[in-house]
Order: structure tokens, then C-alpha cells, then sequence
């Protein structure tokens, strides 16, 4: 694992119980020691972007919500009050070693809707380029179960393809990836590198350690799989320790996951990241090996259509053993999807009633997943 300076652009994620206790708030040492880090980091040449959790769980101290389970309005009302505090003391932190901070909240919606998208890298870039640390963060006040990210770990990685980082590196509570959840297989075997994330990997994933992360190794790999397929490197690591970034470099246990080598870029970066598909699409065999060729998605080779969607929006495109090889950005409406699927192109304009595109997805809106292209 080379030296964390020798990059140009790391995000780092920060789990909450890292950052609040539940007894008495914010960790205002380990807060210090990370700034620390950023300003070496920094001073060194590297842009570094921080997406940090702890909103919520701050608010909850401030406003004595204790441990109990919130309403939804309790956590968006604790998260307005941890927002607020959270941002002051990034901002105070970093000053300390020379820096300037700017907040950036945003919704499931700023990166998911390409328009949107583009307006949230385009502010990110800006700070980067007015020499101020971005710290990112969900907004919560806003957000619901049906409109968020659910975790910090999946936004990360997509704020660091986003904005084309070379490194992601999620501080948590576990010091990496074992072979199964440590808390409760003491024979669990620590993995220092991985070269691709395959389903054996994938497998090997727990759930949450601590009640106030709603992220666990889970949503750890899906972050993976999302930075490395767009030739993002990702580190998992504890950042329990003081001055977590600076242990990494002195070689304290981490899980290295390679950046792939034949990462999508640009426009596909986008589509590859979407989080939650619109719905998905089941092909056959034929149609598998026609997009491992560089071909469209036709009719012909769909054999089922799921989920409510519009054109434009992106599907998930699974294989005859349901595993998905693709994603992209359909071209029909859910409805009309359904009514082609299996059908040869001549035979589309007959059942719709109109000219329409012998694509299903077209391969310039389409992305392979990292397992397939892999091979």
C-alpha cells in the first residue's frame, strides 16, 4: 500500500461513533488529530474531501433524545441541531492547522439526477480549487427512508467518483475485512488486499457493529464496488486510534481493495453509480455475450421486465442466473418494456403502434459490471 500522499485526491469517510460519544458528544481530540492529518495531507499536495456521518447522532446528545429509537421528525430535528454543530466544529479543527472548510448537504436526488449531479461536482470542485476542505453530508433533515442513502459508506464512494478521487478511505470501527464478522466468529480470518470484489468477497460481509451507524461491512463492499468499478482504490480501516490517516501510513491493519484496471470514466461514471436502479431487466444467455461484445441491449434477448420505470432511468440488467452484468439507461417506459421484451426488431413498431428504437438500452448508456468485465 503506497504512502496516502502519494495521492492527488482522497475522500475520507468518518463513521459517527467515531466522532460522538453518547455520553458526552462530540470527540474533540480524535476531531484534532484527524484535522491533523488533513493538514499534513494537505501541505503535502493532496486534495482531500471528507464525508462525515455524526449529524444525527450529535443532535441526538444536544437535545437529550437519549438511545430510544426516533420518530422520522426526531431525527430530522436532531440532525438540524447536529448539522449546525458538526459544521462549527469542522471548521474550527481544520482552521487550526490552516484550513478552510466549506459544508455541502446533500440528497439522495443531487447525485442521482445527472443535472443535479453536475451542479453538486461543479460546488465541490470550486472549494477544492479555493483551497477549502469540503465536508459532505447527507442531509438528514429533509431526507426519509424512501428518499436517502440510508448510509455514509455507498455516498462516499459516490462523492468520490463523483469527483474523480484516486483513493477512498472509510475510517470505521472495524480495523478491515475479514472472512466473516469478527464480533462473532473468533476464528475469522483478516484479508489485507483484495484484487476485485467477487461474490466470495461480497459474502464475507456483516452488519453494523454499533447502534449508531446504520452502515456496516454491507454497505462497505457496495461502496467498493462502486469506487473501484470507476478506478477509485478504496482502504477500510479503524479510526478509532488518534491521527487515523497517519496510522494507515504507518502500517497499521487496513484492507486495500484495487481501483479496477479498466475503469469507466465520464458519463458512465455516473450511470455506474447509481445506487438503486429503477428496476431491472432478466436476458438471456445470447444477449450476456452480445454486451460483453460492445453491443446494445435489444428486445430479443430480454426475457423479464421489473419494476416501475421511465425512460431514461436507469435498470439493472441481470443474467439467465440472476446476477447482474450490466446497468444502463432504458429506453422505453416500464409498460412498453414489457410489451417488447422477446420481440425481434421488426416486430416492435406492430405491437407499440409507433417507431420506436431497436435498442432496449443503447451500449453508449451502458455500463458492464465490474464481475463480468472481469471475467
Amino acid at each position: 500500500m503506497k504512502a496516502l500522499s502519494s495521492h492527488r485526491r482522497i475522500t475520507v469517510k468518518i463513521g459517527s461513533a467515531l466522532l460522538v460519544d453518547r455520553a458526552s458528544g462530540l470527540k474533540r481530540e480524535w476531531l484534532a488529530s484527524l484535522a491533523e492529518d488533513i493538514g499534513r495531507l494537505t501541505a503535502e499536495g493532496c486534495e482531500v474531501l471528507v464525508v462525515s456521518s455524526g449529524a444525527i447522532a450529535l443532535g441526538r446528545n444536544i437535545l437529550g433524545l437519549g438511545r430510544r429509537a426516533l420518530r422520522l421528525e426526531e431525527s430530522q430535528a436532531a440532525a438540524a441541531a447536529g448539522q449546525i454543530a458538526l459544521a462549527g466544529a469542522w471548521a474550527e479543527e481544520l482552521g487550526r492547522v490552516g484550513l478552510k472548510s466549506g459544508q455541502v448537504l446533500v440528497t439522495l436526488g443531487d447525485t442521482e439526477e445527472r443535472r443535479r449531479y453536475l451542479n453538486a461536482r461543479a460546488t465541490i470542485s470550486t472549494l477544492l480549487k479555493l483551497n477549502a476542505v469540503p465536508v459532505i453530508n447527507e442531509n438528514d433533515t429533509v431526507a426519509t427512508s424512501e428518499i436517502r442513502y440510508g448510509d455514509n459508506d455507498r455516498l462516499a464512494a459516490r462523492v468520490a467518483t463523483m469527483m474523480g478521487a484516486d483513493l477512498l478511505v472509510l475510517l470505521s470501527d472495524i480495523d478491515g475485512l475479514y472472512t466473516a464478522p469478527p464480533q462473532l466468529d473468533p476464528d475469522a480470518i483478516f484479508i489485507p488486499h483484495v484484487e476485485a470484489i467477487t461474490p466470495q468477497i461480497e459474502a464475507m460481509a456483516g452488519a453494523a457493529a454499533s447502534e449508531l451507524s446504520r452502515g456496516g461491512m454491507r454497505t462497505k463492499i457496495d461502496a467498493g464496488k462502486i469506487a473501484t468499478a470507476a478506478g477509485t482504490a478504496m482502504i477500510i480501516t479503524s479510526g478509532a486510534r488518534q491521527n487515523p490517516l497517519a496510522a494507515i501510513d504507518a502500517g497499521e491493519r487496513a484492507t486495500y481493495f484495487e481501483a479496477s484496471a479498466h475503469p469507466v470514466r465520464g458519463y458512465k461514471t455516473w450511470i455506474a453509480g447509481q445506487l438503486e436502479p429503477a428496476g431491472r431487466i432478466s436476458v438471456d444467455a445470447g444477449a450476456v455475450r452480445a454486451l460483453q461484445a460492445g453491443k446494445s441491449l435489444l428486445p430479443a434477448g430480454v426475457t423479464l421486465v421489473s419494476g416501475q420505470f421511465a425512460r431514461g432511468d436507469t435498470v439493472a440488467i441481470l443474467g439467465p442466473d440472476g446476477a447482474e452484468v450490466a446497468r444502463g439507461l432504458v429506453a422505453y417506459d416500464a409498460t412498453d418494456a414489457v410489451k417488447i421484451a422477446g420481440l425481434k426488431t421488426a416486430e416492435i413498431e406492430t405491437v407499440l403502434g409507433y417507431e420506436a428504437r431497436a435498442a432496449m438500452v443503447h451500449r453508449d448508456d451502458l455500463v458492464m459490471s465490474r464481475a463480468v468485465v472481469a471475467g
